[in-house]
């Protein structure tokens, strides 16, 4: 399972940003999660919880936003969505298009403070 690592991972950069604003205290960690990145999104819940036991962070909550998949397409000249993400082809022409340009990335957005 790596969604643990994973999660393990977005504790330590929380956990510093956390430091650096004088040890704050988290309340709502937000993620956007792409739709390529490969991870299951109940399972870096999941993770989650298990990551940050014992930690500052433990009770926090992990917000997870759904990116699409969005790629450039040619024929239309900006970036659309996909018709699924099998088959990566313009959802508005039917273009193939292979320049993927949202979907792929795990993203901290932004952090709940306790005030």
């Amino acid at each position: 399972m790596h969604e643990l690592s994973i999660a393990m991972s977005i504790v330590a950069t929380v956990q510093h940003e956390s430091e650096r604003l004088h040890d704050r205290s988290i309340q709502t960690v937000h993620v956007r999660l792409g739709a390529l990145f490969g991870v299951v999104p109940d399972a870096l819940q999941f993770s989650y919880a298990l990551a940050t036991a014992e930690t500052p962070l433990e009770g926090s909550k992990l917000e997870i936003e759904d990116s699409p998949v969005l790629v450039f397409c040619a024929a239309c000249d900006s970036r659309r969505p996909v018709v699924s993400i099998q088959h990566m082809c313009c959802a508005t022409c039917g273009t193939p298009c292979s320049e993927i340009v949202q979907g792929r990335e795990l993203v901290v957005t932004s952090l709940e403070i306790a005030a």
